[in-house]
């Protein structure tokens, strides 16, 4: 027990101790019962993993699940593509994610929520709203940790911006989201929402260089999820 312990394998002595009260268990083959030992450190480790990412992506809504997501006719959600967004392909193919819908809809849920799946598929997230991202990227270039700050971001599978397009942004935050887009595009995943329909983003962004190229590498290959209906937190007041 105490060569378990130093080998850090404590679900595996846990699991070995319930086994010496269990009559029905010691009938079984030497193989039979490592396996179950085995199982039980993969499982604590894996839950470990799974609650470190989560903590580490610090989402918004950290209990959102895809299987808590309303599919209300009045949302007009696509209920297909969600479920084909729930098995995570998107990930390791390095595709992009677009919600977009009034304020309310519940935009930051379904981001949050999908994240969180990713998660616990074995990947790491990043959750941002896109004003305090710009706030941390202009820090960084401040005190010189900008390229540093850059290379943390892009490597992340899934980066979560959430609420961009509040405000129309600077020339620094221009250039600066088009840098962080131009390190993941087609090498990491992206998950955006935005009250504004992607119509028009390009008149959003102002500068028709960089708003070509923002548009091309997050609209290209994208999943887009368009959110309809009353906002839902007023809804909830109401009730």
């Amino acid at each position: 027990m105490e060569k378990l312990q130093t080998l850090h394998l404590n679900a595996f002595a846990a699991a070995w101790q319930e086994q010496q009260k269990q009559p029905d268990v010691l009938t079984m083959s030497f193989d039979e019962r490592l396996g179950l030992l085995v199982d039980a450190e993969w499982l604590a480790r894996e839950n470990a993993r799974v609650a470190r990412n989560l903590r580490a992506a610090k989402l918004r809504i950290s209990q959102a699940s895809l299987e808590d997501v309303d599919f209300n006719p009045k949302r007009e959600l696509e209920k297909p593509l969600v479920r084909q967004l729930a098995n995570c392909r998107w990930v390791p193919d390095n595709q992009n994610i677009i919600i977009t819908g009034k304020t309310g809809t519940g935009k930051t849920f379904i981001a949050c929520a999908l994240a969180q799946a990713a998660i616990r598929k074995g990947h790491r997230a990043v959750y941002r709203r896109a004003p305090r991202l710009f706030e941390e990227l202009a820090l960084a270039h401040a005190d010189g940790s900008f390229p540093a700050l850059l290379k943390r971001l892009a490597k992340v599978d899934v980066l979560v911006i959430d609420d961009w397009g509040l405000a129309p942004p600077k020339d620094s935050e221009r250039r600066d989201l088009l840098e962080l887009l131009e390190d993941r595009y087609g090498a990491r995943a992206t998950i955006i929402t935005s009250q504004l329909e992607t119509k028009v983003w390009h008149d959003h962004i102002a500068d028709p260089t960089i708003a070509d190229a923002i548009c091309d590498r997050v609209l290209h290959r994208a999943h887009r999820l368009v959110l309809k209906g009353p906002s839902r937190r007023k809804e909830e007041s109401a009730n």
